[in-house]
């Protein structure tokens, strides 16, 4: 499907835009099916939550969609939201109805994943936009640590995530969240036993992925204004035409995003954010040597090249048992491999000003450029 043929659901679009007018409410109910299902939700724990996140396009679906096939893990779906507020009414309703296969088909980005009402998604992030609105303000830090206390939120999250769990009947839960990777240090403050599964891409690779992925939504947009809306209904402001920077609390590099995207610079622009993501999350780990643990840093390309090692990596980190996921290994270890559908094009002038930005962070990821 091309980005003029993209178009938002009429009827999702006018669910997401009540709900989001109406979040206090749907949080106080989300606090009373709490109270309903109080005395279930003292028998969940909260066991090695597994988060996967990294800076967008960097492989965070695949790796989500690779877990969620555990039978242990259960993930925020494509069908909880904008519902996402009460997870157990929504989940037991759902399971109750007599409801369709779920049609599998390639998701808006165009990137080969397919997806359905039932596949893992970013839907924890409207959570977090509420009770955190200043994480997308691109004026102020970003950046969620040890320091950081909020307890309402805090008590609503780790109510949420049990009766994820206990509708689900699942033990262990698992969240995509790209932003995640500058909350590490408060997740890890919350849910001390969590771990971390963090991919990274080439930066030539995964800064041609990102503007291409800007562009596409960009001319989505035009076709279906309401595109953009929709992705702030979802928390999501990574691409389109309501794009916000992330801010890591670095001043260069924020002025240098500013001032590259201000100039129709593209390239320099998210070259720029690739260095900030990840020299924050450098940082993080080298103040909390707990976290670094908790934490697996791996590249994509290996991934894909060398599937079975990493999968066995990855789930060993996890904790998840391996001897629950034979076949999901061996259909993974089959289908993995690096995008084809296209190739970065830079000039001599880009490649070098990426070299020179990117150089040593690259180079600590295991990357030479």
């Amino acid at each position: 499907m091309s980005a003029e043929k993209l178009k938002v659901p009429s009827g999702l679009y006018w669910q997401s835009r009540l709900v989001k007018a109406t979040e206090n409410l749907w949080r106080g109910l989300g606090n009373l099916e709490s109270g309903i299902v109080r005395d279930e939700l003292e028998e969940i724990s909260i066991e090695s939550p597994v988060y996967v996140t990294s800076l967008a396009r960097a492989g965070t679906t695949i790796v989500t969609e690779m877990l969620n096939q555990h039978e242990d893990t259960t993930a925020h779906r494509y069908s909880d939201f904008p519902w996402v507020w009460t997870p157990y009414w929504r989940n037991y309703l759902r399971q109750r109805a007599q409801l369709v296969e779920p049609k599998l088909e390639e998701r808006a980005h165009k990137d080969r994943i397919l997806v359905s009402t039932d596949s893992p998604e970013a839907v924890e992030e409207v959570l977090w936009n509420h009770f955190f609105p200043q994480t997308h303000d691109p004026q102020q830090s970003n950046i969620l640590d040890r320091q950081t206390t909020h307890p309402a939120f805090e008590k609503f999250y780790a109510e949420h995530l049990q009766k994820l769990l206990l509708v689900r009947k699942a033990k262990r839960y698992l969240a995509k969240g790209n932003y995640n990777i500058g909350r590490l240090a408060y997740i890890k403050k919350l849910m001390p036993s969590a771990r971390f599964i963090i991919p990274v891409r080439n930066p030539y690779n995964h800064i041609a992925s990102l503007v291409k992925q800007h562009q596409f939504f960009l001319q989505a947009a035009k076709a279906d204004p309401r595109i953009g809306q929709q992705l702030q209904f979802a928390g999501h402001w990574e691409f389109g035409p309501g794009r916000r920077l992330v801010n890591y609390a670095d001043v260069q590099a924020v002025e240098a995003i500013k001032t590259a995207w201000g100039n129709g610079d593209e390239i320099l622009g998210w070259t720029w954010l690739w260095r900030s993501t990840y020299a924050q999350l450098f940082k993080q780990l080298e103040a909390d040597p707990e976290l670094r643990d908790a934490c697996y840093i791996f590249q994509y390309e290996e991934l894909c090249a060398d599937s079975g090692r990493i999968i066995d990596e990855i789930l060993s980190h996890s904790k998840l048992n391996p001897a629950n996921y034979t076949s999901q290994r061996t259909e993974y270890i089959e289908k993995l491999s690096l995008p084809d559908y296209y190739q970065p094009n830079f000039t001599a002038t880009q490649k070098a000003t990426i070299a020179e930005v990117c150089g040593d962070i690259a180079a600590t990821l295991g990357y030479s450029i």
